[in-house]
């Protein structure tokens, strides 16, 4: 499962006085750019404007966004080291095939810019500052651009957990509304299953049930969702904890970009991190469920004396549905969004949203309802739940 290593080297410019020559990235096929021009002064080189042919688009990239240097004045690409064939007047000013994934991400990235006359600055700042660092490729640059269209799309921009999930897959908004939409549906369909004549019998149990499904089915979505990482560094003191799960991916099995790998432990790593945040969702939502639920109890017995419902242990209950969600539901969703949709699904159909949409809709439905039936099970299994023939043998 581990992905192969990509090396970020930092990019630089030539000051020697040689004739600067233009290259494409010969990783692209050729595009409209023609020249780049540099800004000339005492201080630190910067990429200041692309050129097209329709004319001049402003990119402004500060110097500081190239890495390091010699003597103040930055070089790009990086002279020495296994070149892909420039000579040593360094007169590149993009990289060749040698040239890292790193340095490939951030010219992609200025292309794209440049081709819808964007400004760096113009971008979030942790958008920019990933462009930067060559961390994001060109297409999740174009990809943003296409979301910033949209009024709602350019709303939940500004938050960044929305960003990483939408700039990692246009869909997200759809998968959230298609576990909410049919939670309600699915889940009350595999009570009854389950229960069969006994369902209006253990209708408060079945309610319960049903509660704290739509309570968590936003988390999970949310949290096994993959992510384009626009996380800035950790401050260095921070502990060895802390780095590990920082450079754990959001998705244990999501695919990584150029110039960014996980390892094997990293991505179990993963698993670990989402089942602590999905045991801490099931046990807060399991806890509302079951007070409401006895809540409701409690009112029918007022009303009716002789009723035999007896009501459900909120302690053991609500720690049981959080180790559920650590584990089961943890492991599907994430297997789900990171295997089936983003490794088989969208690759196949990424140009029929439309069809992808409607696939992704069924098998989301059918794993909600798979849930629904295995937690029956579970809570029969662990003794939070008891069939109403129990009930009536104890009474």
């Amino acid at each position: 499962m581990a992905m192969a290593a990509c090396f970020l080297a930092a990019g630089s410019l030539s000051s020697s006085a040689a004739k600067p020559r233009t290259h494409l990235p010969s990783f692209q096929s050729p595009s409209p750019f023609q020249t780049l021009r540099l800004s000339s002064s005492s201080s630190p080189v910067s990429f200041r404007h692309l050129t097209n042919r329709q004319g001049l688009l402003p990119l402004s990239l500060p110097s500081a966004s190239l890495g390091g240097g010699d003597g103040g004045i930055n070089r790009f690409p990086p002279s020495g080291g296994g070149g892909g064939g420039g000579d040593d007047d360094g007169g590149e000013v993009f990289p060749s095939d040698g040239d890292n994934a790193g340095d490939k991400n951030r010219v992609e990235a200025m292309m794209v810019l440049a081709e819808a006359g964007r400004l760096l600055e113009s971008l979030p700042k942790d958008l920019a500052a990933a462009i930067q660092d060559g961390r994001i490729p060109g297409a999740v640059v174009s990809r943003f651009l296409e979301l910033e269209k949209s009024g709602m799309m350019r709303w939940l921009l500004q938050f960044g957990a929305f960003k990483e999930r939408l700039l990692a897959d246009d869909l997200f908004l759809a998968k959230i509304g298609i576990e909410c939409g049919v939670g309600i549906f699915t889940k009350t369909a595999a009570e009854y299953e389950k229960r069969r004549e006994n369902f209006f019998k253990e209708l408060e149990i079945v309610f319960a049930d049903v509660v704290m499904a739509i309570c968590a089915d936003f988390m999970l979505v949310f949290l096994p969702a993959p992510t384009v990482s626009l996380r800035p560094a950790l401050a260095g003191t921070a502990g060895p904890v802390a780095r590990f799960f920082y450079g754990c991916p959001d998705n244990a099995f999501q695919t990584a970009l150029a110039g960014t790998s996980y390892s094997f432990v990293q991505r179990l790593g993963s698993v670990v991190r989402n089942g602590t945040k999905l045991f801490a969702v099931g046990t807060a939502s399991s806890l509302i469920g079951t007070v409401v639920t006895n809540a409701l109890i409690n009112a029918k017995k007022a009303v009716d004396s002789t009723g035999e419902v007896e009501n459900v242990p909120i302690l053991s209950t609500s720690v049981g549905y959080g180790v559920y969600m650590a584990i089961s539901s943890n492991l599907r969703y994430q297997i789900l969004a990171g295997v089936i949709e983003q490794r088989i699904l969208e690759p196949l159909l990424h140009q029929h949203k439309l069809m992808l949409s409607a696939i992704c809709f069924a098998v989301r439905t059918g794993n909600t309802y798979l849930g629904s039936l295995l937690w029956v099970d579970y809570a029969r299994m662990i003794g939070i739940q008891k069939a109403q023939e129990e009930h009536n043998e104890l009474a």
